[in-house]
């Protein structure tokens, strides 16, 4: 008789990693969700601000949540990828991911300055934020440009981490996607 051999099953993020991965993308589609969804709604409807808010708010959230995540991040190191990718492409998810949390890190922050520059008022989870900046309404419309631009980049950036995830899950069949997805 031999030896029954058990297969380890393949190291996980923590369970608030997955948690916040999946919330941050949630969060991400609102915001992206509600800024295309604006442009179906006339200016200056109630329904056009409650689109905005809405963007503004889950933007808000997306950048709260980066800093969580890049807190745990530093805190907790990946689970190893089983079999382990060749170095080239350990290299380029390490780029990927600071790309990742620069951009969604960035834009929060761009988006707000643009508001404040732009004198605009709004509201973070229904407390009014006040003027952060002296209004410069100058300052305000090259922040929004460069914070739509970079937002443009950002469908990119994120169909290029989804498609890599589902690559490495189809293709490579590693343990990349596995240890980010919520257990059943």
């Amino acid at each position: 008789m031999g030896n029954a051999t058990t297969i380890d099953a393949p190291a996980r993020f923590s369970r608030w990693q997955i948690r916040l991965h999946w919330l941050t993308l949630l969060l991400i589609a609102i915001a992206y969700g509600a800024i295309e969804a604006k442009s179906f709604v006339p200016k200056g409807s109630a329904a056009r601000d409650l689109i905005m808010l809405l963007h503004f708010n889950a933007g808000a959230l997306v950048g709260a949540l980066m800093l969580v995540r890049l807190a745990l991040r530093m805190r907790r190191p990946d689970p190893a990828i089983v079999p382990a990718p060749p170095r080239w492409q350990a290299a380029a998810a390490r780029l990927g991911h600071r790309v990742l949390y620069a951009t969604f890190l960035a834009l929060p922050v761009l988006g707000v300055l643009a508001l404040a520059y732009g004198g605009k008022q709004w509201s973070l989870l229904g407390l009014p934020v006040h003027d952060l900046v002296a209004p410069d309404r100058a300052t305000g419309r090259t922040l929004k440009e460069i914070h739509e631009t970079w937002a443009e980049a950002g469908y990119f950036i994120v169909g290029l981490h989804a498609a890599a995830a589902l690559f490495h899950h189809y293709v490579q069949r590693d343990s990349t996607l596995a240890g980010m997805l919520p257990r059943a």
